[in-house]
């Protein structure tokens, strides 16, 4: 996914960052049968959270979220313009509601709503745990992912990317886990399939992400579909593991069409909503 409207960043390096989340697919993993969803044992310690435990129709903790704004594509020819209004994110039945509209909207079509912890929530390594339910329909883009706090490798894809889950509404049932990196621009994905006739729309489930030096894994519903170890910088002001060395903070969106999911069509309702019922970090404390 992507970002815009960051003091950091300059607007063409914006366009470079929206590109990232077209992610080359590997062979599709045999899903076995789930593990117990737990609170992580041992030495994990929580370190940030947000239950969304406020009443129905309140707005998002400001100390805890920001929001990004605008249309324009986000370089992906998207068609949402990005909102901070109360119609487009709030709490409901105690979970964060992102809700995607059909209506005019400056020069978009539809509105949706992009949520950030920058400079509110930013880490070095850690377990990210997102309980949600996530919107499918063709051209629905919703991502749970992160970005890095400083961009001290140079502009996207150097500084890297985390992808913790996304999912293309014509996929239903499959999540993909994805890294972005390097230059020239290099990523390396997984997914992970759903059982046939489930969907990540029709319940609840929990995407989790453990990121330590040298080794980031992907889980879903406890389910470890994924580890990566291989990547580089092209920055000479890092060295492996960098660029995935440095303080990244997390994003939740939901997009309306662009290049990956295309875009939408006459199957294709409104409103769509993805639904978080909380999200937890936790980080490693010494043995």
């Amino acid at each position: 996914m992507r970002v815009l409207g960051l003091p950091l960043i300059s607007f063409a390096l914006l366009a470079l960052v929206a590109s990232g989340c077209r992610p080359g697919l590997l062979p599709t993993p045999t899903p076995t049968p789930a593990l117990p969803t737990a609170t992580p044992t041992g030495n994990w310690k929580l370190v940030w959270s947000d239950e969304f435990d406020l009443p129905d129709g309140s707005a998002v903790d400001p100390a805890r979220w920001s929001f990004n704004t605008g249309g324009g594509g986000w370089g992906n020819g998207e068609l949402q313009h990005y909102t901070d209004r109360p119609d487009n994110a709030y709490v409901e039945g105690g979970a964060l509601v992102i809700k995607a509209q059909q209506e005019d909207y400056g020069r978009s079509a539809y509105t949706s709503a992009r949520l950030v912890t920058r400079d509110k929530g930013d880490w070095l390594y850690g377990r990210c745990e997102i309980r949600a339910k996530l919107p499918s329909g063709q051209g629905i883009w919703p991502a749970l992912w992160m970005l890095p706090t400083d961009w001290e490798y140079g502009g996207w894809p150097t500084s890297g990317e985390i992808d913790i889950v996304e999912l293309v509404g014509h996929e239903p049932a499959r999540v993909h886990g994805t890294l972005h990196y390097g230059s020239p621009h290099t990523s390396q994905s997984n997914h992970y399939d759903l059982p046939e006739g489930k969907t990540f729309a029709g319940d609840y489930h929990v995407f989790a992400l453990e990121w330590e030096p040298g080794e980031i894994r992907w889980y879903v519903d406890g389910y470890h579909y994924q580890t990566q170890r291989d990547w580089f910088t092209s920055s000479t002001r890092g060295m492996y593991p960098a660029p995935f060395d440095k303080r990244f903070y997390l994003i939740l969106n939901v997009a309306v069409g662009g290049a990956w999911p295309g875009y939408p069509d006459e199957t294709t309702t409104f409103p769509q909503y993805m639904r978080v019922d909380y999200v937890r970090v936790y980080q490693k404390q010494p043995e």
